[in-house]
């Protein structure tokens, strides 16, 4: 392969002799962009305007009961009003007036890039609102501190009333952005593929697959039946139920299940009833659809440490509702059972075999199959990393290269000195004096949440280096402190060496530097067989050249880098890095039309733009065994023979949106 300009984001790609193409296309869509942006202010303030107004109206005719989507046994402190209502749906409406999903090149995106683009914009909000929190709760914890002989019970009660979840506050940002999917739908959700996991309910609001954040049975309401899809169907009609082990009397077989209505639960973790079940709502949604023959959408809920929730959540497909009846329950209330059977024709069920049983997810590399390596690395790395082969015959090592935890600068390249650095002590947590976190904009990069997270792809991310003044554990150090998980590289059937974890990863999460040789991009032969060749590109990035999607935002660039910037123009990188002959795991990495990871350039020693650090970086939250993948970026027909001819490669990613070549 050719060498290739891979960007932090979309990946776009070029030879590296290729000069600055399409500008003026680029600027139009600069201007779309300006545009979209402006259409969303205005439905914003329209939308905040209305909620207002439905708001003072509620508070001047208040009736004697509303119906809630959360049982009034529990109260969760600023709830977002849009998920509460159980017969009006406002993710239905935000949905409605969304602009067409469509790629840069005009072509509609694919349901399941859809729903993977709405799921990172979710994460996106919710380490914003993360961030806000961390700050919020440091801002309470020096107030105490100031007033800790005061003993000012208003200060505390302030405190625990500005708290408030970020994942809620998350849905709520994307319901005025109208930036949801798939209100209300019956059967299957489009991209929502059996056996597709969700890291928390929030995440199923906001594509519309279950539009209750608590409740367990997610139905149409009343209201629905003037929409011309719901005429013929008698409501309420339910959707979607979400088995999590809240009942005491629910029972599950996996291809049948028997169901306990909802209501009269305490919600506190006991699972016990406290009263009786009543037929409305949910409840006389699942019988409305045994009557109908309506199928309802099932996903089960279990256990995960990983997860901010403390759960994960597995679609296993549809159930129809067979039978229902009353009876006494084990703490002898009335409850509403409901018996489903699983659609037949549908893929196996993976809840009880893969997920969450950790029956293919070894607990130590002894009882690996097909173990070929105990470790690449022969112990460079703190966290080993075995190599598994179970296509070949006979079985094979990866082999054929180095391997190094550092860059190697190849003859006459040196380094800059490192720069000044920050004066902060311990860990830096205060962006206002933090010299590194002004270089990133208006706050850090990073969330402490899960032992470091990166909110959002940024042109470049300035970390603390050498020269600062905090320790190894600064939450902006957090690419530097090596491997976190457990990672495995397996020989694929038809893609090569690829490379997978162990264990579950949040979006945000570091999972490798790209490691190899530095040395300059014009050494390079671009019609050599080279497919570890990755060059240094952030300036592309910035300036958004070559058709690639701008990340500059808030970042603060040193007045001597506008002359790099504009000189980027004329040309591509300067830098590259060789990963042939000396690398990390990092070159077993394969490509993916639909990646699961990103790639993020960073500056921690130096500030030297062009020798930026490549780091990939989970752009998913990634569930165990599921192969990294990253966008190589190559445009089709821009890799040339030694005589001028267009060469071409298939693609094997499997990807949805698969484009079927890699170039």
């Amino acid at each position: 392969m050719v060498v290739a300009e891979l960007s932090g984001h979309n990946n776009d790609c070029t030879e590296v002799v290729v000069p600055r193409r399409c500008s003026a296309r680029i600027k139009t869509l600069q201007s779309q962009q300006e545009a979209q942006r402006t259409r969303c202010r205005s439905n914003d303030d329209r939308a905040l305007e209305k909620k207002a107004k439905a708001h003072k109206a509620r508070k001047a005719d208040t009736p004697a009961t509303t119906p809630q989507a959360i049982d009034n046994d529990v109260t969760v402190t600023n709830t977002p009003n849009d998920c509460t209502n159980d017969h009006h749906h406002p993710v239905a409406e935000a949905s409605q007036s969304q602009s067409p999903h469509v790629n840069g090149d005009g072509t509609e995106k694919s349901a399941h890039l859809r729903v993977t683009e709405t799921v990172r914009r979710f994460n996106k909000h919710y380490l914003h609102l993360v961030q806000e929190e961390e700050i919020r709760c440091r801002r309470v914890q020096d107030e105490q501190k100031t007033k800790k002989h005061s003993k000012s019970k208003e200060a505390e009660d302030d405190g625990k009333r500005s708290s408030k979840r970020p994942d809620l506050k998350a849905i709520s940002k994307m319901i005025l952005a109208k930036e949801v999917l798939n209100p209300e739908k019956i059967g299957s959700i489009p991209g929502i593929d059996v056996g597709h996991q969700f890291f928390s309910r929030a995440e199923m609001v906001v594509v519309g697959f279950h539009n209750h954040w608590l409740n367990g049975i997610d139905y149409v309401g009343q209201t629905a039946g003037k929409k011309g899809e719901y005429r013929g169907y008698r409501l309420p009609l339910a959707v979607s139920i979400v088995l999590s082990g809240q009942y005491e009397d629910d029972q599950d077989n996996y291809e049948e299940v028997v169901y306990t209505g909802q209501g009269g639960n305490d919600l506190l973790g006991n699972k016990r009833q406290i009263k009786d079940q009543v037929m409305e709502r949910g409840n006389l949604g699942l019988k409305n659809c045994m009557e109908q023959s309506v199928p309802v959408r099932v996903t089960r809920g279990h256990r995960c440490v990983n997860s901010y929730v403390g759960k994960v959540y597995t679609y296993d497909g549809l159930y129809r509702v067979v039978n229902y009846w009353a009876e006494k329950g084990i703490s002898g209330f009335t409850v509403f059972k409901y018996r489903l059977k699983r659609v037949e024709g549908q893929p196996v069920l993976t809840t009880n075999q893969v997920h969450f049983t950790r029956g293919c997810i070894p607990n130590s590399i002894s009882e690996i199959r097909g173990l070929v390596c105990e470790d690449i690395s022969g112990g460079l790395e703190d966290i080993p990393i075995p190599a598994t082969n179970l296509v070949d015959d006979p079985p094979v090592a990866p082999t054929g290269f180095t391997y190094s935890k550092h860059i190697i600068c190849a003859k006459g390249i040196k380094l800059p000195s490192a720069s000044t650095g920050c004066k902060c002590r311990g860990s830096c947590l205060d962006p206002r004096i933090c010299s590194c976190a002004k270089l990133n904009g208006s706050d850090f990069p990073y969330v402490h949440r899960d032992g470091g997270r990166l909110i959002e792809p940024k042109a470049v991310v300035f970390e603390c280096g050498p020269n600062c003044g905090c320790g190894p554990a600064c939450v902006n150090r957090t690419s530097q402190k090596g491997l976190r998980y457990r990672l495995e590289v397996f020989r694929t059937p038809n893609k090569g060496w690829g490379v997978r974890s162990w264990d579950y990863i949040p979006s945000g999460a570091t999972i490798c530097e790209y490691i190899g040789f530095l040395m300059k991009t014009d050494l390079i032969d671009p019609a050599a067989e080279n497919s570890y060749v990755f060059d240094i590109d952030c300036l592309q990035t910035m300036k958004g050249l070559d058709g690639r999607e701008r990340r500059l935002g808030e970042v603060s660039l040193p007045g001597s880098w506008q002359k790099d910037v504009e000189k980027t123009s004329d040309g591509g990188p300067e830098y590259c890095i060789d990963a042939v002959s000396v690398g990390n795991v990092a070159r077993f990495i394969n490509h993916s039309c639909q990646p699961n990871l990103f790639v993020q350039c960073v500056l921690s020693s130096h500030h030297d733009i062009g020798l930026a650090r490549v780091v990939l970086m989970a752009a998913d939250n990634i569930p165990p065994l599921q192969e990294f993948t990253y966008d190589y970026g190559y445009v089709l027909d821009s890799v040339m023979d030694r005589d001028g001819k267009v060469r071409q490669m298939a693609c094997h990613c499997g990807a949805a949106d698969c484009r079927r070549r890699l170039y």
